[in-house]
């Protein structure tokens, strides 16, 4: 190293560290908002309120038939669904029938008068209250005492989705037909009504 390289570095001042400010007194930036926070109650996990008791089986059913009329087969499959044990759901729809809240009889007439009020034809009916639970000869005894004029009911249905003029089509007597067949009536009811060529198979619901 030469003689000026030696001088300059001796002349050159030492760095200072940079002196820190000190600490400002009194609270922190974010203290007061968290001195503002109410402390939590006793109990309080900070996860909300605690949970609502579960209600019964008996209450919980009672409350769907106050909306509307159940079958006992479909106040079972809700009350399962709601976690119910099979022993608590039975006592509480076996209580409800002691009591007259639910009737299947009283569910099914209530259900037919709707489907046909709504234009739908025997033969989905039948599917329909046998879904419930309801057995073919109690089936039987509801529709006949029902005395649906089924043709009329069909006859309707097709003024109101395709007006009063009928059709000499054979394709479009075909696709009337199988309207009226997907509403559940019978194949000879849609024959009548329709003039269109049916079978008899064809009285299965889709």
């Amino acid at each position: 190293m030469g003689e000026f390289e030696v001088q300059a570095e001796a002349k050159r001042p030492k760095l200072q560290k940079p002196k820190l400010k000190p600490k400002a007194k009194g609270p922190q930036p974010g203290i007061c908002s968290m001195m503002m926070k109410r402390p939590p109650g006793k109990g309080d996990s900070g996860k909300g309120p605690p949970a609502k008791p579960k209600r019964s089986a008996y209450d919980k059913a009672l409350g769907l038939l106050a909306r509307r009329e159940h079958s006992r087969k479909e106040l079972k499959t809700k009350l399962r669904q709601g976690g119910y044990e099979g022993e608590e759901t039975g006592a509480a729809i076996d209580r409800l029938g002691e009591q007259h809240y639910q009737d299947d009889d009283r569910f099914a007439e209530v259900l037919l008068r709707s489907r046909v009020a709504q234009g739908y034809g025997p033969m989905r009916l039948r599917v329909e209250l046998k879904s419930h639970g309801l057995g073919d000869a109690r089936i039987r005894e509801l529709m006949e005492a029902a005395d649906v004029d089924w043709a009329a009911s069909a006859a309707a249905q097709l003024r109101r989705r395709y007006g009063g003029a009928g059709s000499a089509d054979p394709v479009e007597r075909t696709r009337r037909a199988q309207f009226l067949l997907r509403r559940g009536f019978a194949a000879a009811t849609v024959r009548s009504v329709t003039h269109a060529d049916v079978d008899e198979a064809d009285d299965e619901i889709p």
